[in-house]
């Protein structure tokens, strides 16, 4: 007789290999792990995740059947985590400066949410809606590459801006219509008024 009854999720933890299972911790944790918590992570005994841990350190320096990797598993202040090697520390900075420009500000902010919704905008209609001056604003915008220059005002001359592509996909959207509606965030008014009285 067959038992069709789920393993519990303890008994699935326990078929699946330990190496596996510390692994996925190491993956996940933001500070050193010592092994008494690391052991109580993964449902195991402590001498058998210490000796996981130091085929795991192994393996990862080459000394088994593959290649060394590009990072290691160290010891720091009485516990374990996933480190880059040494010798990768400035490809990866370079890479994480480049996926990580700076902020902006909020000006540039809610100059960057007028222009996406009311374009094509010039910078002086900006300027009227914000009550502010905007051009460093409208420049650093340009600079970062998330408005352009879409056409000038055959009277005035005026410079148009719209927002770019760059834009959309800092948003994780796939078109100005997957914008939000702004009406439901603007305040109508209405609760600055007293109902009027009837002499």
């Amino acid at each position: 007789m067959t038992d069709d009854t789920a393993a519990a999720p303890d008994e699935v933890v326990r078929d699946t290999p330990l190496a596996e299972r510390v692994e996925a911790i190491l993956l996940i944790i933001d500070e050193p792990i010592g092994l008494i918590a690391l052991a109580a992570a993964v449902g195991a005994p402590v001498p058998a995740v210490r000796q996981t841990v130091e085929t795991l350190v192994d393996d990862y320096d080459g000394n088994g059947h593959g290649p060394r990797r590009g990072f290691e598993l160290r010891e720091v202040g009485g516990g374990w985590r996933l480190y880059v090697r040494d010798d990768h520390d400035d490809l990866v900075a370079e890479f994480v400066g480049g996926q990580a420009p700076a902020r902006l500000s909020q000006a540039a902010l809610e100059t960057l949410a007028v222009i996406a919704y009311k374009q094509p905008v010039t910078r002086s209609q900006v300027a009227s809606i914000r009550a502010v001056n905007v051009d460093s604003v409208v420049r650093t915008l340009l600079a970062r590459g998330l408005i352009t220059e879409l056409f000038a005002d055959s009277e005035t001359g005026a410079i148009n801006y719209g927002t770019t592509d760059a834009l959309l996909q800092h948003l994780g959207i796939n078109s100005l219509d997957d914008l939000p509606p702004i009406s439901p965030l603007l305040d109508d008014g209405a609760d600055g008024f007293d109902e009027p009285t009837i002499r």
